[in-house]
């Protein structure tokens, strides 16, 4: 099943889509490379499921071109695209065995039985399900019925796979344990593929790239440590991962009054019990225990540091210094250099 080509595994160039008279996607352009796993990740409403939907062949561009492994697919139907979806809800037919429910597109293909049941049993077995064929989806657990979907998208071969929030329904135990099947799956198949979540952890653990989404445009296309650690807006920098956001500017260590924004990663930040250079002191007003580490609030006289901390954690009450280690400038909500 894996895909061998050197062609564009995915290009979008100037997409629109217009929803009950609103702009839901405005001119977005994306690039995805052959064999490379991005995510699509955002708030509610910012457009990732319409733009999944428009690539799938669901929903019609209004303008812009849908380019699937180098063919223009922008007027085909969803069955003519060299791609298959899987959907949130896993849209699995209650009365048909795993098997079946597997084999439902090959059928609609027109493909032998011979055909039919040699595909299925090996997209099964490539899931680790080949023990359940037989068995319907009210009989096996939410992760079980999540691989027969996505057995049921790669029997199709697809050039490009597409994921629309497809671990919301499981639990954050094995949300987690799945979420690396379907990394490693996609890394052995070597398949262009699409996800859309609203979860940071799981884009960030689980893509090559990420595609950061705001009101219908694409804020920040890059690696995960790119975009924590090099945020292109204030609006990447505050979505991803905590912030420290203050206005103002960073003078000797302190806030102070100025244009822009300054943002500090709390693990940016030095909590200490004496003086070291740079930094200035604080009491300590929050201790929250985060499992394997501590989120410590400490009040100077320019406003309110979150950091987090492992070790030598200060008591509530304590008088700390704090130190800035890094820090980030916006102006006009862009990153200045």
């Amino acid at each position: 099943m894996k895909k061998e080509s050197d062609e564009m595994g995915l290009e979008l160039r100037g997409l629109k889509k217009i929803l009950g008279g609103r702009v839901i996607i405005d001119d977005l352009d994306l690039r995805v490379e052959q064999g490379e796993m991005i995510s699509l990740l955002g708030p509610s409403g910012c457009g990732k499921t319409t733009t999944l939907r428009m690539i799938a062949g669901f929903l019609t561009a209004d303008a812009g071109q849908i380019m699937l492994a180098g063919k223009d697919v922008t007027q085909l139907g969803p069955d003519k695209r060299p791609s298959a979806m899987v959907f949130q809800n896993y849209a699995l037919w209650p009365h048909m065995s795993a098997a079946k429910n597997v084999a439902y597109p090959l059928k609609i293909k027109g493909l032998s039985k011979v055909e039919i049941n040699e595909k299925v049993e090996a997209a099964l077995e490539l899931v680790k399900l080949l023990h359940h064929k037989d068995s319907r989806p009210g009989q096996i657990s939410g992760g079980e019925q999540q691989r027969v979907a996505l057995a049921r998208a790669l029997v199709q071969e697809p050039d490009v796979l597409l994921l629309d929030e497809p671990l919301s329904n499981l639990d954050a135990k094995l949300r987690e344990k799945v979420r690396e099947d379907i990394r490693e799956l996609q890394r052995r198949l070597g398949i262009t593929t699409v996800i859309v979540t609203h979860d940071q952890e799981e884009a960030l653990s689980i893509s090559d790239r990420v595609a950061v989404m705001n009101s219908g445009r694409i804020e920040q296309f890059s690696s995960p440590q790119d975009l924590y650690r090099h945020p292109a807006t204030e609006y990447v920098a505050t979505f991803i991962g905590s912030l420290n956001r203050f206005e103002g500017e960073l003078v000797d260590g302190q806030i102070r009054s100025g244009e822009g924004i300054v943002g500090i990663r709390p693990e940016d930040l030095v909590i200490a019990q004496n003086y070291i250079e740079g930094s200035h002191q604080g009491t300590v007003e929050l201790v929250i225990p985060r499992g394997h580490f501590y989120e410590i609030v400490v009040r100077r006289h320019d406003g309110l540091f979150r950091a987090f901390m492992n070790e030598n954690v200060p008591a509530l009450g304590e008088s700390v210094h704090v130190g800035i280690k890094k820090s980030l400038r916006y102006h006009n909500g862009k990153l200045v250099a």
